[in-house]
């Protein structure tokens, strides 16, 4: 039941981020993606902090030691601020489709870094997994060129796997809604000491009405992505947790084909089918279609 619930969440999770990655596309336009990402990290974790309160579980919070307050912080430096500010920076440098490709092997270094550091057990299976997922990563996004700006977007691409590893750690004592609180809270304080350093703290008082709208949603989609993924990997091994969000391209490119009419090619349906073989190959056919044939959908919402 727990690695049900796992799945069912961090599946949530893909499709949240399918759907957001095709929304996002419009949002960031006339965008600073510095201070775009602080609004959406700061609006975020209001939203948190007040789900934790309507929800009664603001003890959980009162009740953290100085150590967990300290590993908090780490996450929300190490996942929540840096890595962005590593990989916009890099983006206006490099391209969407190296970008894409980079971004997508988070789960090959998050699952090397729960071995040694959490030693989870890697069998053949998730091997065999991760070949097909990689080939279907690698169709999706060929990758042209790798030089700083990649080198960049890699390491920002580390940094978030070593920070769902450290999370996984955390969440060992805590539930997910309070590691992701941290994650966005912490990570918005950092990155508003950024833009204070290099001067570039107006913008987000000169919004225009579009980009206020723009925030709000884009905070919404975070929102329910930390949401159940930080629950979601509660309950699921990081190597497994992370390969689920692969699924997140296939939705995206069905929301392209439906309401931007972009033509799928071959080449790239065929990477779908991989992605989708890779994950059903990892968690098990049967395992998958249970899950998909049932109405087990609402133990994703369920209180961890």
């Amino acid at each position: 039941m727990s690695e049900k619930r796992g799945f069912l969440l961090v599946l949530l999770t893909a499709i949240v981020s399918g759907v957001s990655i095709f929304a996002n596309s419009f949002a960031v336009k006339g965008f600073d993606p510095f201070v775009f990402t602080f609004l959406k990290n700061a609006i975020v974790a209001l939203f948190l902090f007040s789900l934790i309160l309507l929800i009664k579980e603001l003890p959980s919070i009162k009740e953290l030691s100085k150590r967990q307050w300290t590993k908090l912080v780490a996450i929300g430096l190490v996942g929540g601020s840096i890595p962005f500010l590593m990989f916009f920076y890099a983006l206006k440098l490099s391209t969407a489709i190296n970008a894409g490709f980079l971004h997508k092997t988070l789960f090959l270094w998050a699952s090397v870094f729960a071995f040694f550091f959490l030693k989870e057990k890697i069998d053949k299976r998730f091997l065999g997994a991760a070949v097909l997922l990689l080939a279907g990563n690698f169709l999706l996004f060929s990758i042209s060129s790798f030089g700083l700006p990649e080198i960049l977007i890699l390491a920002a691409t580390m940094l978030w796997a070593g920070e769902n590893v450290l999370s996984k750690h955390v969440l060992a004592e805590t539930n997910g809604r309070v590691v992701a609180f941290g994650r966005m809270f912490f990570g918005s304080v950092f990155i508003l000491a950024f833009l204070f350093f290099t001067n570039n703290v107006g913008p987000i008082f000169e919004l225009s009405i579009e980009q206020f709208y723009w925030s709000i949603i884009a905070s919404g989609f975070l929102f329910a992505y930390v949401a159940t993924f930080y629950s979601g990997l509660k309950h699921l091994p990081v190597h497994k947790a992370t390969s689920v969000l692969l699924l997140a391209q296939p939705i995206t490119a069905i929301l392209s084909l439906a309401f931007l009419g972009k033509v799928v090619s071959v080449q790239q349906s065929f990477g779908f089918l991989l992605i989708i073989g890779g994950v059903c190959l990892l968690f098990g056919l049967g395992f998958v279609l249970q899950i998909v044939k049932s109405k087990g959908f609402s133990i994703a919402t369920a209180r961890d």
